[in-house]
């Protein structure tokens, strides 16, 4: 008896540690997401970049903590710290671990509105959409609320797959962020005479070092999806190695060696390759990270031409909501065992669970941006703007010499 219950002791604890390591690991990530952004803006909008992202986090984390992870499992932390700890504190951590997922929808919605957004009303804006509108796809999909799993099951013989949220997290934040960038309407002087006015990356050094701490921390976020030591798979980390690879490569010959889609090649890879990480073979997650860089190249570059109020300044529509849709289609076609995958997949579950995330994520954005919007604006000045949000929000530039 002392034997089983050393050994059941010693598996919480492993399984609480390798949680707790993934939950580092997408923490780490969201200084990705500040680099990505300070050396993709404008100079004068460098401060703000990094101040949205901690903001946004800590904002994330308590109503994630209070409202979100409630609605979405339906637990809470109200109870005595002798209960917390039960399982090594397991749950805990795998709140932690949720909580770092939630919070970067913010960061996604982020880089899509730079350079023109007050702080304040977008700050609370994305609070919203962590203690409500994720939570309740989150919880539709990985805790089987309201019967939609079940129903999907019953209609095409698999529930919805998404193991580390292609849809669930990026498609999410970047149909939400969508919302917000065509609420928000373009920068000034973006287009001219209807056509686009080229702004350059500031820091190119900056872009890439945010897209490698993204790439690394990805691996955290994908294989500690499987949330317990007996659940991780070598076969995740391969796929998402392929897919991130076959991105770049992509993204390098259709981008014209352009440094700024090289570095989001990857990243464009790994969004895709989240919900089938762990059923395709590493030549399907290959072929499903190529195509996601070309998505990624061709969507960014007929958006910012073609849609005039679309001006997403990162591209995190194309990256995370277009390629997060790619990516669970991808799932229900190289999941198939008949193409080397593990099967147990539906194409057609795939594409209505893809749908209904569009749809909660467009939808809710719309309209907790457009209450923003009507109760106290969601842009700054023309002035306020033309001078850039670092000086007009916080008072400092990035450097001595602004």
């Amino acid at each position: 008896m002392d034997i089983t219950s050393a050994v059941h002791t010693l598996t919480e604890s492993a399984n609480t540690l390798f949680i707790l390591i993934g939950a580092i690991m997408v923490l780490a990530m969201h200084a990705g997401f500040a680099f990505l952004e300070v050396g993709t803006v404008r100079h004068k909008n460098q401060v703000n970049a990094l101040v949205k992202i901690m903001t946004d986090f800590g904002v994330s984390a308590v109503l994630y903590f209070f409202v979100g992870y409630y609605i979405a499992y339906g637990s809470h932390f109200m109870t005595g710290a002798s209960e917390l700890t039960a399982g090594n504190g397991y749950e805990l951590v795998k709140f932690f671990f949720l909580m770092t997922f939630a919070a970067a929808i913010p960061a996604i919605i982020s880089g899509g509105i730079a350079e023109r957004a007050k702080f304040y009303p977008m700050l609370i804006g994305s609070g919203l959409i962590v203690a409500l509108v994720y939570p309740f796809f989150e919880g539709l999909i990985w805790n089987g609320n309201y019967g939609f799993q079940a129903w999907l099951e019953s209609q095409f013989g698999a529930s919805f797959h998404d193991f580390a949220g292609s849809v669930v997290v990026h498609a999410v934040g970047g149909w939400v962020a969508l919302a917000a960038i065509l609420l928000l309407g373009a920068r000034k002087g973006r287009y001219r005479n209807g056509r686009v006015v080229a702004i350059a990356p500031s820091n190119i050094p900056f872009l890439a070092l945010g897209a490698w701490i993204l790439t690394v921390g990805w691996f955290g976020f994908n294989v500690m999806s499987a949330q317990t030591l007996d659940g991780i798979s070598g076969l995740v980390a391969v796929n998402s190695l392929m897919a991130m690879v076959g991105g770049i490569l992509v993204a390098m010959v259709l981008g014209k060696k352009d440094p700024g889609f090289i570095h989001n090649g990857p990243l464009a890879g790994l969004v895709a390759v989240c919900a089938g990480s762990d059923l395709m073979h590493p030549v399907g997650a290959l072929i499903t990270g190529g195509v996601a860089g070309a998505i990624f190249v061709y969507l960014f570059e007929w958006a910012q031409d073609k849609i005039e109020r679309l001006d997403d300044v990162l591209g995190v529509w194309p990256l995370h909501g277009v390629c997060g849709v790619w990516g669970a289609i991808a799932c229900g076609i190289f999941g198939q065992q008949s193409l080397g995958g593990l099967g147990g997949v539906s194409l057609m579950s795939q594409l209505v669970g893809t749908l209904a995330g569009v749809v909660v994520a467009f939808g809710g954005g719309l309209i907790v941006y457009g209450i923003v919007k009507t109760v106290s604006g969601l842009r700054l000045s023309e002035e306020e703007e033309f001078n850039g949000a670092d000086v007009s929000i916080h008072k400092i530039g990035a450097t001595s010499l602004d």
